[in-house]
């Protein structure tokens, strides 16, 4: 009999996917698992997966057999779908000495259509861009409910479809934004409980959004094509084995209602008094719709998510202040308003995020984003009002031509729903910190990850998705919104292996000017580098190299691309605009990319940064040879580079974090760069000296060269410009530019010389909040080892600086939470640390040559190493780093 372990627990088990999402793509499957084992010496000897086309696991079981191997992070299953609508379900035991477990819970993937199966055709109604919404609908019978229902949908434009008068999803703006030209997402959702035998109506309502609406700065519309589309195909199941399927055809018909006009920018309008209620409801007379229209349509482009979409994830009430409403939050999203008012009365909604002395709203940094929303009322009374097919950025608004508001409540929309890491201290102004940045995240990680969410931009800028996906990746779940952005970054790469500036890319070479000329906005340092950065950034967190795998081939051409612009001199053109480290702080404010840095250094420097990550990926995923052409090559040019520019770089905060991190300084160098960028940042009294480059490195920069009072001082700084002078301004986001709000009150004027009348202001933009990972991996302590990524084994290193008394920092890996609680008193430093099974801690402790140590009630070295469970230190007379405050 095989012997059964009773005191260990497979808790859950997992997919690359979110658990909600269906429709998935057919392929590999690969799954995670967590443990719990009260025995402390448990360990995962072996697993078995088994997948089965039941619940049950008795239809179409395939199993792994035993595997010998510890491993329990992105484990590829055996029998993953092979087919379109195929439902798997799988399960996972472990042996440990003690025998094997139970099964796990089962993880349950389906996958949605392949481009074969569909017999539904694109249909739409004729409209202009900026105007009206068509309404599309149909009508059906069925003689017994169905016992399973799918409805798979996407259009051409936003499109919102009701079954019975019934949202089919909660997924807003759907269906996202990709690079439509060769993938558009189609949504799969279970509508069973949503039909009913006898009469039914499904039923659309199309908008332009990203596919045709206005985008970018230059006024432009129609990117994608010119006509909105509904694409749908109901697919039913009933008990007796019958199906039968409803499908987006010329039976349906289509009319207008209450959406007059509406924009992702400018927002939109509504007369109610034209809405049509029950449209999408069974019994509703038709008389009098038109004929719809087919649309062409290009099934090749279909594609399945990898992730789920924008969702709401909060709601404010707003209360009363002077003219205006205050939600307490700066958030991306929308005013959800209940007034009294008579029929014909317009209602307007405008939103912004910071107020004016005066206490009015400032619209100025909106540039031409009208950001407002209006309503023509139906009825006399009370009127409950909220937009759709728009979002703004907006913690204020105000309301003109109501009677009296009854209620109004900011609602918040985003992608990153499901937090990762928790962060508090017993510094109130850090903690604040920490949730702007939290905040700065779930604002612009929406369908893609912008720059901003409120003027007339909201573009995937790639130098601040490369600048915080660390971040990123430790705040929220976001593997696999990363790894579907990443697929739009490869399509929109040119042939020649250059990357945009933007993803989807809307950019032309005249959208961006300096001295009086289009830039190429392609291959741009630092921005263009998220083709290598960012894949690998998701690898370290996740420890899933999937993400290398399927990026490869773009980190290769883009690698290749700078190769092949190399000059005699073996660097990069010299004369190459480069976006350098935007907006440091001293660059003239009308000019954000005349940093201080050697933009030579810094173009070069990305190249060997893109050059080394690749040597990586491929070592771990493609070609030994090609990662040792890589690492010579990387090597080369840093070399090159450090004869050409090593002078200027000491000259600089930016120029020092650069050269450091990115390993351009010779080992003899190091010290001596470490150095001087800790004698500037004294210099400064920690105030920042970087822009969006240099930022993210420049703590780092400092801790692993030792010089924690100097990371520290700047972290804890609270001069103007610092993370923390935004915070005592009442920043509830992250700021664009360090001075975006002088402390007299006045608001930057923004100016750019790109182009007359250009304007940049953004009180939400998340690159600076890339600090928010030295947080963790130094003042909280956690951190994923280079050598075991996904945290498999993570480096547990609290450094606790004067001032700051208590800190508790948890991160959910895939195996379960790592947290570190600790605090200093006159006992001297004391910590709790969790580790989940499956997870090596690699303890260091902030240790003296006087101190005593002890783990868990015995003595203990300052270092040493943990499995899984709950454990206790303390360190008497402790290290503990000044906080560069005064007192």
């Amino acid at each position: 009999m095989t012997a059964v372990d009773r005191a260990t627990t497979v808790t859950a088990l997992s997919t690359q996917y979110p658990d909600d999402l269906l429709g998935v793509p057919v392929g590999e499957v690969r799954l995670s698992w967590r443990v719990s084992a009260s025995d402390p010496s448990a360990r995962q000897l072996a697993y078995e997966i088994e997948s089965a086309a039941d619940a049950d696991f008795s239809i179409g079981v395939v199993s792994s057999g035993a595997v010998r191997a510890p491993e329990a992070l992105a484990i590829p299953a055996p029998g993953a779908p092979t087919a379109s609508r195929e439902v798997r379900h799988f399960r996972v035991r472990i042996e440990t000495a003690a025998g094997w477990t139970e099964w796990s819970p089962t993880a349950r993937v389906e996958t949605g259509l392949a481009a074969e199966d569909w017999t539904a055709i694109a249909i739409g109604s004729p409209s202009p861009v900026g105007g009206g919404s068509p309404l599309l609908r149909t009508g059906f019978t069925l003689d017994a409910a169905p016992v399973r229902a799918r409805l798979y949908s996407t259009s051409l434009g936003l499109g919102e479809y009701r079954l019975n008068g019934e949202l089919v999803s909660p997924d807003l703006l759907a269906p996202g934004w990709t690079a439509y030209q060769e993938r558009l997402i189609v949504s799969t959702a279970d509508v069973t409980g949503l039909l009913r035998a006898g009469e039914n109506a499904l039923g659309v309502t199309l908008a332009d959004g990203w596919y045709r609406g206005r985008l970018g700065w230059e006024g432009r519309d129609s990117y994608y094509g010119s006509e909105l589309a509904a694409l749908a195909q109901l697919e039913l199941e009933f008990a007796d084995g019958s199906t039968r399927r409803i499908v987006t055809g010329p039976d349906w018909s289509a009319s207008t209602g209450e959406v007059i006009a509406s924009g992702i920018y400018d927002g939109s309008d509504y007369d109610l008094r034209r809405a049509q209620p029950g449209w999408a409801s069974a019994g509703f007379d038709a008389t009098g719709w038109m004929p719809v229209t087919e649309v062409a349509l290009d099934r090749g482009i279909l594609a399945a998510p990898l992730t789920t979409g924008v969702r709401e994830i909060a709601a404010f009430p707003m209360t009363p202040l002077g003219p205006v409403l205050d939600a307490g939050q700066n958030v991306a999203g929308w005013v959800r308003l209940v007034v009294t008012g008579r029929r014909g009365d317009v209602v307007t909604v405008r939103h912004a995020e910071v107020l004016e002395p005066d206490g009015t709203l400032h619209t100025r940094s909106l540039r031409s984003a009208r950001a407002a929303d209006s309503y023509v009322l139906a009825v006399d009374g009370e009127s409950t009002l909220e937009p759709n097919f728009t979002f703004h950025g907006f913690r204020y608004a105000d309301v003109v031509g109501a009677e009296t508001i009854v209620s109004a409540t900011a609602i918040a929309i985003s992608s990153a729903v499901a937090p990762r890491g928790a962060f508090e201290s017993s510094d109130p102004v850090l903690n604040r910190l920490h949730a702007n940045v939290q905040w700065s995240q779930r604002d612009n990680f929406v369908s893609v990850p912008t720059d901003c969410p409120q003027r007339d931009e909201r573009l995937g800028w790639t130098g601040d998705a490369q600048a915080f996906a660390t971040t990123a990746s430790t705040l929220f779940d976001t593997r696999a919104f990363w790894e579907s952005w990443l697929r739009d970054l490869e399509i929109d790469q040119a042939d020649d292996g250059g990357v945009a500036s933007v993803v989807p890319n809307i950019l032309g070479m005249e959208s961006f000017r300096v001295d009086g000329r289009g830039q190429d906005i392609m291959g741009r340092a630092g921005w263009a580098d998220a083709a290598t950065i960012v894949p690998w950034s998701v690898y370290e967190s996740y420890g899933d190299a999937s993400v290398l795998r399927t990026q490869l081939d773009s980190m290769r051409r883009w690698v290749g691309y700078l190769e092949g612009r190399r000059q005699a001199d073996g660097l990069l053109p010299r004369d190459d605009f480069q976006y350098s480290d935007w907006l440091d702080p001293d660059a003239p404010g009308n000019m954000p990319w005349a940093a201080k840095v050697s933009r030579t250094l810094v173009a070069n420097a990305f190249f060997v940064h893109s050059a080394r990550i690749l040597s990586w990926a491929e070592r771990l995923v493609g070609d030994p040879g090609a990662a040792e052409r890589a690492a010579r090559l990387a090597d080369e040019v840093a070399g090159l580079l450090w004869a050409a520019e090593g002078a200027s770089a000491a000259s600089t905060q930016s120029g020092c974090a650069i050269a450091l991190e990115f390993r351009i300084a010779p080992e003899g160098e190091r010290e001596r760069l470490a150095a001087a960028l800790a004698e500037s940042v004294r210099e400064h009294g920690g105030r920042i000296s970087t822009g969006f480059l240099g930022t993210p490195l420049v703590l780092h920069a400092l801790s692993n060269a030792g010089r924690f009072a100097e990371a520290y001082e700047m972290l804890l700084c609270r001069d103007i410009p610092s993370w923390l002078y935004q915070v005592e301004m009442g920043a509830t986001t992250v700021w664009e530019r360090w001075d975006a709000l002088q402390a007299d009150g006045t608001i930057h004027p923004g100016d750019m010389a790109n182009s007359e009348g250009a304007q940049m202001l953004s009180f939400n933009h998340y690159a600076y909040g890339a600090v928010i990972d030295w947080v963790y991996r130094n003042l909280g302590g956690i951190a994923p080892d280079a050598s075991a990524p996904g945290y498999r084994r993570t480096v547990v290193a609290p450094r606790p600086v004067a001032g700051i008394d208590r800190v508790r920092a948890s991160v959910e890996t895939g195996f379960g939470s790592v947290a570190v609680e600790w605090s200093t008193g006159p006992d001297g430093f004391a910590a709790e640390i969790e580790v989940p099974f499956g997870v090596t801690a690699a303890v260091s402790l902030p240790a003296g040559a006087d101190s005593t140590i002890t783990l868990d009630g015995a003595p203990a070295a300052a270092d040493f190493e943990l499995s899984h469970g709950t454990h206790q230190v303390s360190v008497t007379a402790p290290v503990i780093t000044p906080s560069g405050r005064p007192d």
